[in-house]
Formats: structure tokens, C-alpha cells, sequence
């Protein structure tokens, strides 16, 4: 990831309405799953951390993150252990964890699907990972290059990737949906002046303009919730299941 983008994100993950309404929306999912008491629970990619802050109320939680800039952030929260290493080769032994999180990392990796497999590898047999992606190739911008992804996903390619890792498909939806058909104006004319510095999308702006573009994925935390989906946004979002033996 740009050096400079990695900064921005570490300054603005607390307050940003982006983070703030995907932290909403991984709520509502993660409150429909049957999780067990005393459950460990996983973020690959946990990037500073503070989704950690989020799961400490489903189980144990344990962090993995590439950049260790961003995990030395995460360590200091407290809120368990945070490794620094990479998806493709986690540190930890089979059947390890009941939850999964993995939050807008695979686009970010060559090979999602050897991730997707490990990631199944640690997941105990009955247990879920859920995944965010961006969503639509083409909505690829300035931003993703700045991001080095290697793929926005369709549904398709999402579901294929998730089901040759190994998982079960349990739930797939769009989210930042609301939002959409003017982020989706702004992607593509950022595509269509290919010069300069790449521009970010994650510039906090002014409080009041942050607080009224959190509405918007509120709404939307609140129907997914409710175990409805959302046809079209510029997120993907599964909940994936490993079977039992």
C-alpha cells in the first residue's frame, strides 16, 4: 500500500464515516451469527486495530497484520494479541478460531484463494468467516492503484474464490449503497484523468459533511440486520461457513 495512504488510514479509522459505517454494517452481520461462549475470534488484516476494539464483545481476539507500522498501532490498543505476518502463511495451528473477520484485504493479495484456504485451515469446523471486498472492476480508480489491488470483485467472482477456498456461502450483499451512484460518477472520472498524484478517497473533510455521510451506511446497518441484502453498492460483503467434517 501507498506510504501515504497507509498514514491517511491511520489517522482517520476512528472517525471517518467509512470505517464508522462498516463497523456498523460488521455489527449487524456478526449479531445474527450464533457465536459460543468464550469464542476466539480472528481479524486478518486488522490493519490499527481498532476493529479488534469491536470483537472484543464476541470472544478472545487475535490480530494479523502485514505492515508493522499499522499492528505496532494495533498492539498498543490492548485489546489482545496482535501478530505481524501475512494471510497467506498464518501463525497459528488448525481449527484455531469459531470467527473470522477479513475486512477489505484480499483485493490487496495475488492469490485470494490461497488465502481464503488458509483462512479455512484455522477456522474451526462449524465456524464463519466474514469478508468484505470492493465491489465492480469496473469502478477500478486512482484509488485502488494508490491501494495496490490487484481486483475489485462482482459477485460471481467473489462467490468463485470463496467456494474453491473451501467455504460455504451462507450470505452475500452490496453495501454502501446509498452512496453509490455518485462514488460511482466520481470513480470513473478520477479513471478518466489519468495524470498526476493519485488521488484518496479517505480525507476526513469537515465534521458536519462526515456526519451526514454517515446516515446513509446507518440505514443500511440497520436492513442488513434484519437478514435483508442490498442489490447494488461499491462494497461487497459474505458470510462464509466451514462445514463440519
Amino acid at each position: 500500500m501507498d506510504e501515504r495512504l497507509l498514514q491517511t488510514m491511520l489517522d482517520v479509522d476512528e472517525h471517518h464515516w467509512w470505517y464508522k459505517g462498516r463497523r456498523r454494517v460488521i455489527r449487524a452481520e456478526l449479531d445474527r451469527l450464533p457465536m459460543p461462549a468464550g469464542a476466539q475470534v480472528l481479524d486478518a488484516g486488522c490493519g490499527s486495530g481498532r476493529t479488534l476494539e469491536e470483537l472484543v464483545d464476541y470472544g478472545e481476539v487475535h490480530g494479523i497484520e502485514l505492515s508493522p507500522a499499522a499492528a505496532g498501532v494495533a498492539k498498543g490498543r490492548g485489546c489482545g494479541e496482535v501478530k505481524v505476518g501475512r494471510l497467506e502463511e498464518l501463525p497459528w495451528g488448525d481449527d484455531s478460531f469459531d470467527l473470522i473477520t477479513c475486512l477489505d484485504v484480499l483485493e490487496h493479495l495475488p492469490d485470494d484463494r490461497h488465502a481464503l484456504t488458509e483462512l479455512l485451515r484455522v477456522c474451526k469446523p462449524g465456524g464463519w468467516l466474514v469478508a468484505t471486498v470492493p465491489a465492480y472492476q469496473s469502478l477500478w480508480s486512482y484509488h485502488d492503484e494508490a491501494n495496490h489491488h490487484y481486483r475489485r470483485y462482482e459477485r460471481a467472482t467473489f462467490r468463485a474464490a470463496a467456494i474453491d477456498g473451501g467455504w460455504r456461502v451462507g450470505r452475500m450483499t452490496a453495501f454502501n449503497s446509498i452512496l453509490f451512484p455518485p462514488a460511482a460518477a466520481v470513480r470513473l472520472a478520477q479513471r478518466r484523468r489519468r495524470n498526476g498524484t493519485p488521488e484518496f478517497d479517505l480525507e476526513l473533510g469537515p465534521p458536519w459533511l462526515n456526519r451526514v455521510l454517515e446516515g446513509p451506511m446507518r440505514l443500511e446497518a440497520r436492513w442488513l440486520g434484519r437478514g435483508r441484502t442490498l442489490p447494488a453498492g461499491l462494497s461487497l460483503l459474505a458470510v462464509l461457513h466451514k462445514p463440519l467434517p
